[in-house]
């Protein structure tokens, strides 16, 4: 099964306490985030965003955000509304309908969150808390916890078990507001956030990728936003908790580049290329040109380093020739055009191949598409290049190719056609001459394959629990007979009342449950773009149910059968 990804946004800026108003958060900020998120060039997150929720709808969409999930299954959450720290020192998350003076009434406590990160079966969550935190006091009371909170106290606690894991990245850890009954006072200096803007700005930008590998990690992420956080607004220091094992890359970096440790030039090469005599280093810069063509890449970076120290440094004959041969290691994408020409709309992807010529090291490079309709895939040979049809009009876009030496461009156009007046869209003409197999487009609005194989991978389940009711009913029969004398053996009354049948059955139809409640899951994962969040709750709903029922048959049908083999030698 493949990485899924999911994200819920959760954005409160319109309050009912007249103290909370002052408050707001960007509404932007949620829908900026939101875009870099779903973007499929950076992100490529299932994202929901929760606007403005009382506490009860923020507490069903996090149950039901961290609920039926696998391991590999990455998820993030994001908080941009005012964090409330009670007289105990809770800290609780304020809804629409949040009073101060009512935090666990109308509040969403910290711990609630901890509690469903800590449950689900997702492999790795990320929380990002962007949030104004002050503390809730009634008035003449004192308060009973520092003034100094710790937001990331509320996340830290048991490790989470079955190599899963989590990380928390906070906007600030200090004290900005305080409320005395249900009015707003200043309590130090406040500052607005910029932590949001921060993060959309460096997973859009992809300057977040620091070390230039093409992807952006968690740890890349922090260390971005804390400085532009800080540079923004001294007085605000993001903080960051994390209990998980390995990396977790959020996001691709635009800005990836091609690194390449290069192997050092043997000895006898660099004492030619220091040599006085002009053909002893032109015999250098062959030498130094043949490597560059090794498949070995370190050794061939390692040649075309040298090879531009001559072509800068040396005479002017010798530093030709090693420009003549550094062009070897130049990108060569063939074509340097693709015309996709009209394409019916909703019409299955179209797709091109590049190829890229020349030695391994020209071959090596990265490739990023500048329209979000353009499908890129790389491969040991070159690139696999799609259309999106999914919306009429003229495409036009390029792939940008960053290799060790140089870069490339790859210019792209399509146009996508509206359906004929009599044909409906996603629909096209079959050619009978057509050969190999056939490609149907499903729109994205009416995908069935997922929920109709739950269904009957529940039907098959509840069929397996009513066979293996029917089978001990048997059984049960059997048993009777044989103690009244209506048969001398066990065996031989079972027999008669088809025990062994049911209880083959009930096992064979448990197992097709649960391999049609995977296929589902399977179908729901690798198409979770095509599916509506309606459509995948039925459908995980129907495969848990399914599952629920078919495992307690499976494992009795087992145990059953073995009694049935001790009984009958016995009896």
């Amino acid at each position: 099964m493949g990485e899924s990804r999911h994200a819920l946004i959760i954005a409160n800026d319109v309050y009912e306490d007249e103290g909370l108003r002052e408050l707001s958060a960007p509404e932007h900020d949620a829908d900026a985030l939101c875009g870099v998120l779903r973007d499929p060039q950076i992100g490529d997150f299932e994202v929901d965003v929760l606007r403005n929720a009382s506490a009860q709808a923020m507490r069903d969409r996090i149950e039901g955000f961290f609920s039926h999930r696998r391991r590999d299954d990455t998820l993030v959450l994001h908080f941009s509304c005012h964090g409330i720290k009670a007289e105990s020192g809770k800290l609780y998350f304020a809804a629409s309908d949040t009073r101060p003076q009512l935090l666990r009434a109308t509040g969403v406590p910290a711990e609630y969150v901890h509690e469903c990160m800590s449950d689900t079966r997702a492999g790795k969550t990320v929380l990002l808390l962007d949030c104004c935190y002050g503390g809730a006091f009634s008035k003449g009371a004192s308060a009973k916890a520092s003034r100094d909170m710790n937001v990331l106290d509320a996340f830290a606690g048991d490790r989470p078990g079955g190599g899963r894991g989590w990380a928390v990245i906070t906007a600030s850890t200090s004290m900005e507001y305080a409320f005395e009954g249900a009015e707003l006072t200043a309590d130090g200096t406040a500052a607005p956030s910029v932590f949001t803007h921060a993060v959309v700005e460096g997973l859009t930008t992809g300057d977040a990728d620091l070390d230039e590998d093409g992807e952006i990690s968690l740890d890349d992420l922090y260390d971005y936003v804390y400085e532009h956080v800080r540079d923004a607004n001294p007085n605000q220091t993001p903080s960051k908790y994390v209990e998980m094992q390995g990396t977790i890359h959020l996001a691709h970096g635009l800005h990836r580049t091609i690194k390449i440790e290069a192997d050092p030039v043997p000895r006898p090469v660099q004492e030619a290329l220091r040599s006085r005599n002009d053909f002893t280093r032109r015999g250098a810069v062959r030498e130094l040109r043949s490597r560059m063509k090794s498949q070995n890449l370190r050794m061939a970076e390692g040649a075309r380093q040298a090879l531009e120290a001559v072509a800068r440094d040396d005479t002017v004959q010798v530093a030709y020739e090693a420009q003549h041969a550094l062009d070897d290691a130049r990108l060569r994408p063939s074509p340097a055009r693709l015309d996709f020409g009209p394409v019916p709309l909703g019409a299955a992807v179209p797709r091109q191949t590049v190829s890229l010529q020349g030695i391994p090291l020209a071959r090596h490079c990265v490739a990023h598409a500048t329209g979000k309709w353009l499908q890129v895939e790389e491969s040991a040979d070159g690139l696999a290049v799609g259309v999106d049809t999914s919306a009429v009009g003229r495409l036009a876009g390029d792939i940008a190719l960053k290799g060790v030496a140089g870069e490339a461009v790859v210019h792209v156009e399509a146009e996508v056609l509206p359906p004929p007046p009599d044909e409906p869209p996603g629909t096209k003409p079959v050619d009978s001459r057509q050969k190999g197999p056939s490609v149907t487009h499903r729109p994205a609005s009416r995908p069935l394959r997922a929920p109709a194989v739950a269904a009957v991978a529940l039907a098959l389940a509840v069929t397996s629990v009513i066979i293996l009711v029917w089978a001990v009913a048997r059984t049960v029969y059997a048993e009777e007979d044989r103690r009244t004398g209506a048969f001398s053996t066990f065996a031989e009354s079972a027999g008669v009342h088809a025990v062994v049948p049911f209880l083959i059955t009930a096992l064979i139809t448990a197992v097709a449950a649960l391999l049609l409640g995977a296929v589902a899951r399977h179908d729901l994962s690798v198409r979770r773009k095509r599916y509506t969040q309606g459509v995948k709750s039925a459908t995980l709903y129907m495969t848990s149910a399914a599952k629920r029922c078919a495992v307690p048959v499976l494992v009795l049908a087992v145990l059953m059968s073995i009694a049935y083999n001790i009984v009958s030698k016995r009896w």
